[in-house]
């Protein structure tokens, strides 16, 4: 059966999506970005938008069942490779003894005020195997 996890944004309604799927063992989180979703606001600084959609991945995943240490596929959507190294430094925080399997791509966002965008995909209990 497939679950459907939301974090309460409202851009999900609006869009038609979910935070995260759980597909049996499996959770796929949609591309996130760094709002601050209890102030509906967007940081300048690059690694705290990172945090902040770390954060909200995190969460969707606590709630699927799983964790950062579940994760096996991270994709990065980066706007501009000047803010590559604040991403990196956060990345490497959350990941660096995961190692998930990773990929980065420079591209555009649907908005100016984002400056990136992460999804992941997890298994959950992968971190026990």
């Amino acid at each position: 059966m497939v679950r459907h996890i939301s974090s309460g944004s409202p851009f999900e309604a609006r869009i038609g999506y979910s935070r995260a799927v759980v597909d049996r063992d499996m959770v796929y989180v949609s591309g996130t970005t760094g709002y601050d979703y209890r102030t509906m606001s967007m940081p300048e600084d690059a690694g705290q938008q990172a945090r902040n959609a770390l954060a909200t991945i995190e969460k969707a995943l606590v709630e699927a069942g799983a964790s950062l240490r579940d994760v096996v596929r991270v994709v990065y959507y980066l706007v501009d490779m000047a803010d590559y190294d604040a991403l990196v430094a956060v990345a490497g925080e959350a990941f660096g003894d995961i190692r998930p399997a990773a990929t980065m791509i420079v591209c555009g966002l649907t908005t100016p005020e984002m400056k990136l965008e992460i999804e992941v995909t997890a298994r959950i209990g992968a971190h026990a195997s």
